[in-house]
């Protein structure tokens, strides 16, 4: 049963990458500037496996901890992120006013179940690790067939 189970976490992920590959081509067509489509995926990241525990490292440059939100599941890790600039400029008979905001979202499977309440994450010099710690698998249990 283990079997079919992977299989269609394969599957779904598969079909996951299809449909952001297809809205990603889909949204180049109607103005949505480059940078911001591949902000989410610009991001290096590198994941390392313990016996106990999955270690996530983002680059995530130009970026403050206030503006990273991490959010676990047992199985993924969702990270999303904003940054607003505003800039004025005050002339003599004038005043402009500049907004900028970008944001990004990226979701990761993560290849064991984790315990959510468990997680810690740091943020130094633009480096955002995560430390997941990892279930303990569980064992599979016998039971008496009775018979009469």
């Amino acid at each position: 049963m283990t079997e079919l189970t992977l299989w269609k976490k394969q599957e779904i992920e598969k079909l996951r990458r299809d449909m952001d590959l297809l809205f990603r081509r889909f949204r180049r067509g109607f103005g949505v500037p480059r940078a911001l489509l591949e902000a989410a995926e610009s991001f290096a990241v590198d994941l390392s496996e313990t016996e106990n525990s999955l270690i996530l490292r983002v680059e995530v440059p130009g970026l403050k901890p206030e503006d990273i939100q991490v959010t676990v599941t047992e199985d993924t890790l969702t990270l999303k992120g904003e940054t607003r600039e505003r800039r004025v400029e005050k002339g003599e008979t004038y005043q402009r006013v500049e907004k900028r905001s970008q944001s990004f979202s990226r979701t990761l499977t993560l290849p064991c179940r984790v315990l959510t309440d468990e997680v810690k994450a740091t943020y130094k010099d633009d480096i955002l690790q995560i430390v997941l710690p990892k279930c303990k698998p569980q064992e599979a249990r016998g039971i008496t067939i009775e018979v009469r």
